[in-house]
């Protein structure tokens, strides 16, 4: 059975799960379909061509597939596909797929800070946080366990890869590889994010392999194509393969790295001492 204010508007062709909570003031439009176990706190609004898994929760005014902010809109059906136990906080917005018949799409296990934005046609991977105001201009992919802190901005058709963590007030314009360290105004690549690694359970040979597949990347000098041959000659897990596959696939080219002296050790990241960007044309081309 499902708990549903006075106040809330629920559309009358909306497909609703079993105990859900709808708080006052909440708006479900026709032609969204929500799940089971999900709680609206009030003001959610809810768009239509929206389908929502179970046990997510939506905090005060969240927009959840609304129009998108694109002038080449031109109306058309258009969705927006979120999955299970996602957290999405005060007045973050969620906006729909843009062309017709597009969606943008979410995971599992997200956690949206207030007043994040994901624009239309993102496609968000699972166990993704967005920090407070962090902003996804449209087309942008976030995979999966990526970070990213407060104020972040990314240019559109902008990718970030699995388990990369963003600094706070980044403005990043290329790709950054899975496993990264990246901040700045544009964003550079500043090491790897060992600590997220760990955590997610990456073993201190896979962990070792892709340190020396950064070096490979950012600090021999090589170009990125011979570099990603190099890599792959020498490390063949899987999650080097990711890495791999993940630069080979840009469209935007990769984030540079920036000089210094590495600091070495297992539990420290490569930050360097400097940060002078040092990339050769053809790494962030």
């Amino acid at each position: 059975m499902n708990s549903i204010h006075p106040s809330a508007t629920v559309g009358k062709r909306v497909q609703l799960g079993e105990g859900n909570t709808i708080g006052p003031g909440c708006v479900i439009e026709d032609g969204v379909v929500l799940g089971s176990r999900n709680t609206l706190w009030m003001n959610v609004y809810v768009g239509p061509g929206t389908t929502i898994g179970d046990d997510n929760q939506l905090h005060m005014g969240a927009v959840v597939g609304h129009l998108p902010q694109d002038v080449a809109f031109k109306g058309g059906e258009t969705f927006t596909k979120i999955g299970h136990r996602n957290t999405i906080r005060e007045y973050v917005t969620i906006h729909r797929g843009t062309k017709d018949g597009t969606a943008t799409t979410i995971g599992d296990d997200n956690f949206f800070m207030a007043n994040a934005h994901i624009a239309h046609n993102c496609q968000v991977g699972s166990k993704v946080i967005l920090v407070n105001l962090a902003s996804l201009t449209g087309y942008c992919v976030i995979e999966d366990g990526a970070f990213l802190s407060g104020m972040v901005g990314l240019h559109q058709f902008t990718r970030v890869g699995r388990l990369s963590i963003i600094s706070a007030l980044s403005a990043v314009n290329k790709d950054v590889p899975p496993y990264m360290m990246c901040g700045g105004r544009p964003g550079v690549i500043q090491g790897l994010n060992v600590i997220g690694m760990r955590r997610a359970g990456f073993s201190a040979e896979v962990r070792e392999d892709i340190k020396h597949a950064y070096k490979l990347l950012y600090r021999s000098g090589l170009n990125v194509s011979r570099a990603l041959e190099a890599i792959e000659l020498a490390y063949p897990s899987e999650e080097v393969k990711h890495l791999v596959n993940f630069v080979r696939a840009s469209e935007r080219g990769i984030c540079a790295g920036i000089s210094g002296d590495a600091v070495e050790g297992e539990d420290e990241s490569l930050l360097p001492r400097k940060t002078l960007r040092n990339a050769p044309a053809e790494e962030s081309a």
